[in-house]
This record gives C-alpha cells, sequence and structure tokens, in this order.
C-alpha cells in the first residue's frame, strides 16, 4: 500500500517545477520566503543603486555637504584640536590647521612633495625629506595621505624624527574606499589599511611613545561613501554608528615620546 504522503509530495514536487519553469524569479524568491518551511532570503531591493557605475565619482563633493570620509575627518580632528598647537605641519594646505588650531598656532608649514603648489613651505618626500630638521614640529596633521606614499615605514618615520618630543601626529589613512584616480594617474594609489596594520606602522615608529588608533564607519557608511553619496544623504546617527568590521576610515594619534 502506498503510504499516504507520497502523492502529496509527487504534487508538491510537480508545482514546484512547473513554478521554476513559468514564474520570475524575483516572485519565486517572494513565495519561497513566505510559504511554510521556505528557506529562500527575503528579496532586497536595491532601488536607485542597483546599477554598476556609483551616483557620483566625486566622493560626494558635487553633492552638498560632506564626503563621508571628510565627516569622520573634521570630527576626529575637532576632537584633538588641543593637540593643533605650537608650530604646526600639514601637507598640501594649512586649512585644517588654521581651523581647528586657530590661535594656539604660532607656525604653519604646509609639506608637499612638488613645487607646483603655491601653497607649499616645504617640498619634501616624506620617505627622504632630510632637508627637514629634527625635533622641529609640536603637531603635525596629515590627512589622507599615506596612502599615495609607496614607502609608507620610511614615512611614518620621517613624522616621528621630525616632531618635537611630546610631539603629536594627527593622521587619518582610509580603509574602505574607491580609487583616487587623480592621484593613481599622477604619483600612484598604493594603499588601503585597516585599524591593525595602522596600529603596526605607528608603534613601530614611535617606540616608548603613544599610538591611539581608532575605527570609524559600518556597512551603510561604507556604501554611502562608495557610491560618492555626502553627508546630506545619511542622518548622524547613520553616520556615528560603528561596526568594526567595516572601517570606512583609520584615525591614529600617535605622541612622540618626550
Amino acid at each position: 500500500m502506498t503510504p499516504p504522503y507520497r502523492p502529496l509530495n509527487r504534487g508538491l514536487n510537480a508545482a514546484r517545477r512547473l513554478a521554476r519553469a513559468v514564474l520570475p524569479a524575483e516572485l519565486r524568491t517572494w513565495l519561497g520566503a513566505r510559504l511554510p518551511g521556505g528557506s529562500a532570503p527575503r528579496l532586497v531591493r536595491f532601488g536607485s543603486l542597483r546599477r554598476l557605475t556609483p551616483v557620483s565619482r566625486r566622493f560626494g563633493w558635487d553633492r552638498g555637504g560632506l564626503p563621508v570620509d571628510r565627516y569622520y575627518i573634521e570630527g576626529f580632528l575637532r576632537r584633538h584640536a588641543g593637540d593643533i598647537r605650537g608650530r604646526v605641519l600639514e601637507a598640501r594646505d594649512d586649512a585644517y590647521t588654521r581651523r581647528f588650531g586657530g590661535a594656539s598656532v604660532t607656525g604653519a608649514d604646509v609639506l608637499h612633495p612638488t613645487p607646483d603648489n603655491p601653497h607649499a613651505t616645504i617640498v619634501a618626500d616624506l620617505t627622504c625629506a632630510d632637508q627637514i630638521p629634527g625635533d622641529t614640529f609640536d603637531c603635525i596633521v596629515l590627512t589622507q595621505v599615506l596612502p599615495f606614499i609607496p614607502d609608507v615605514p620610511a614615512a611614518v618615520r620621517t613624522l616621528h624624527r621630525i616632531l618635537r618630543p611630546g610631539g603629536v601626529a594627527l593622521v587619518t589613512v582610509p580603509g574602505i574606499s574607491q580609487i583616487v584616480r587623480y592621484d593613481m594617474d599622477r604619483w600612484g594609489d598604493y594603499w588601503r589599511f585597516t585599524s591593525l596594520s595602522a596600529r603596526r606602522l605607528f608603534e613601530a615608529a614611535f617606540p616608548a611613545g603613544e599610538v591611539r588608533v581608532e575605527v570609524h564607519g559600518n556597512v551603510l557608511a561604507a556604501t554611502a561613501f562608495l557610491q560618492g553619496l555626502s553627508t546630506r544623504d545619511l542622518r548622524p546617527d547613520e553616520l556615528d554608528y560603528c561596526d568594526a568590521d567595516y572601517e570606512v576610515l583609520i584615525t591614529v594619534r600617535a605622541v612622540k615620546h618626550a
């Protein structure tokens, strides 16, 4: 005698085969997630992000507000504004030095690797900047510079050498990020970092000093950043939530042993 459940199973299997043959994939997924015993995941709606090119290739600068990584960078510098004092060195220009250091800054220098930058007061390659005397600066502000230097350990050793004892380096590096095409085509875009690699770099170059590494970002912030969205597209609570598995930006505060 045939068990009563066998005809039922045969009927269900036939129905599944028919559904696979005639129903769209999205509808099959939707039904599979809702039928008893269904194991298919719920359908994800990508909306306007279902695309093979980003919303913007300009990191969100063209959307108003701040790029996602700059939101974290400026928050980091704001929290450590008290370190930006005395004689300060910054790369590219002195905008952050003036903005966050203010009257505490007695001298502001701008570092650039080539002489074509009108803001530069020091033209040097951080990997071999022998022309910069040691123990010179009270603070160095270096935001998103290390990815474009082939020999990062040498550059970090230079940061330590040119800081005065007790001086502070405020450094940011990208974790999850697109390629910076402008820099890639001119001198190279070499590295992305994790909190562990940043810590190892700075602890090796700042012996007996103080190194504090922090991470910023989450899966939503990373997605928005890769799509070229800006702070106008996200709420502060969405930006401020930190998921250590999605390091959009890594910040380092390194103090030279006094």
